[in-house]
């Protein structure tokens, strides 16, 4: 055991530079163990995966806790790094540390990821119509004209987010008020949602479902790729109707029906999954 890494109290900091590959973990909270050696085969996590190579929306299988948060209880010592690099590092550190700007679009994906999470181990964990394969993710955030847009994957659904700019009147609007949004693929259809504290705090926002329920997706990667094509396709210029073409898109799935098998082409997600577009 002499060449093992002794266990300390607290988390690895999100620094994966502090790990080696055959590192072991320990979520703080429920105490689930990650070994690369076996993987995570909940969030289809190959063998010989290391902790530091696992994906970002990669989470505790148990607890659903963030990586940051997991402890090392074993590891092989990391090689220090050479004489002329510790002291450029040492140099780097007598500088004054730049100030970091909070970036609205990550902090708004955490809220929302936090609210979703408790929702799901709170209220919807072993209902009928929630997919138990998937978990909570927010998915592609980023700024658009003034507001945030993104994507949220949850068990039981996936929706296109949208957060207006800071200062918005929401006077007049109530939870499941609707409004064409524009974008440039064209104009969507989303709907209001106004959470109370109960819930965590959330500002309100836009959400267009895409997907509800979410059995047609068999891994978590297979949902969040196609949450990242649904943003990146609602920000495509490319893919707005042209004058003349057919601008109807197909109905949206009522909640408690299948959705259809997902098309990860992001026309079809967006125009055939999407709310129905202006005009149509």
């Amino acid at each position: 055991m002499s060449s093992l890494t002794p266990r300390f109290e607290g988390s690895y900091l999100g620094d994966t530079a502090r790990l080696a590959d055959d590192a072991v973990m320990e979520c703080k909270i429920c105490w689930s163990v990650y070994d690369p050696a076996e993987g995570c085969e909940v969030w289809q996590v190959p063998p010989h995966t290391p902790f530091s190579s696992l994906p970002d929306y990669w989470r505790c299988p148990t607890c659903d806790g963030a990586k940051e948060q997991f402890m090392v209880v074993s590891a092989s010592p990391v090689p220090p790094a050479p004489a002329g690099e510790v002291a450029t590092s040492n140099a780097a550190l007598t500088q004054e540390e730049p100030k970091h700007t909070p970036d609205p679009a990550s902090g708004f994906a955490r809220a929302l990821e936090d609210v979703f999470a408790d929702i799901y181990a709170s209220k919807m964990r072993g209902l009928p119509f929630v997919n138990e394969v998937l978990n909570v993710k927010a998915v592609g955030f980023c700024s658009f004209e003034g507001q945030l847009v993104g994507a949220l994957v949850t068990p039981w659904f996936m929706n296109l987010i949208v957060l207006p700019a800071a200062g918005t009147d929401w006077s007049g609007v109530v939870s499941g008020h609707k409004k064409l949004l524009e974008f440039p693929s064209g104009a969507y259809e989303f709907t209001a949602a106004l959470r109370d504290g109960g819930e965590g705090a959330l500002p309100g926002y836009w959400a267009c479902s895409l997907f509800s329920p979410m059995f047609n997706f068999t891994t978590m990667l297979q949902a969040v790729d196609t949450a990242q094509a649904a943003v990146r396709g609602l920000l495509d210029p490319a893919l707005h109707p042209q004058p003349g073409t057919d601008q109807t898109a197909a109905p949206v799935p009522q909640a408690g029906q299948p959705a259809e098998t997902p098309d990860m082409g992001r026309r079809s997600l967006l125009g055939g999954q999407s709310a129905r577009r202006a005009g149509s």
